[in-house]
C-alpha cells in the first residue's frame, strides 16, 4: 500500500532526466550546499522551477563558503581579536544553517514549484534567474 502511495505522488510530479520527481530535485539541489546545486543545474535543466532552486543553492552557500574563507584568513591574521571574527564566522555558519533547512522544507511545501530563499531570496532572485537562464 506504501508503494502505491509512493507511486502516486511521485506520478503527478513531473519526472526529471535523473528519475527523480521534481519535488524531490529541488530539495536535493540544496542537500550539500554548492556541490549539489551544479549538479542540479545541469541535471534538470528541462525545468525552469528545479533549475532556479540550484541557482538559488549554489549562489548563496558559494557566497556563504567564500566569507567562511575571508572569516578564517582574517580572523588568523588579527590573532587575539579574531576570537570577533571568529565569532562573526559562526553566527554565519548558523545563519547558512537556518537558510539551509528553511530553502529544503519550502522546496518540499512547494512541490518543487519556484520559491524564494528565506531572508536573501530577494537579493539573490534576479541573479539566480540568470543562472538558470544561462544553462540550457
Amino acid at each position: 500500500m506504501a508503494s502505491t502511495r509512493l507511486m502516486t505522488s511521485s506520478s503527478s510530479n513531473h519526472t526529471q532526466p535523473t528519475g527523480l520527481d521534481k519535488k524531490t530535485s529541488a530539495i536535493l539541489s540544496y542537500a550539500l550546499g554548492w556541490l549539489t546545486g551544479i549538479i542540479f543545474l545541469f541535471v534538470g535543466r528541462s525545468d525552469a522551477d528545479v533549475k532556479f532552486h540550484a541557482a538559488q543553492s549554489i549562489i548563496f552557500f558559494g557566497t556563504v563558503s567564500v566569507l567562511n574563507i575571508v572569516l578564517s584568513v582574517v580572523g588568523s591574521l588579527l590573532g587575539a581579536l579574531g576570537i570577533i571574527v571568529s565569532l562573526a564566522g559562526f553566527a554565519l555558519a548558523i545563519f547558512a544553517l537556518v537558510v539551509w533547512i528553511m530553502a529544503m522544507v519550502r522546496a518540499n511545501n512547494s512541490g518543487g514549484a519556484r520559491v524564494e530563499l528565506p531572508f536573501v531570496g530577494k537579493f539573490l532572485a534576479p541573479y539566480a534567474d540568470r543562472l538558470a537562464g544561462a544553462v540550457d
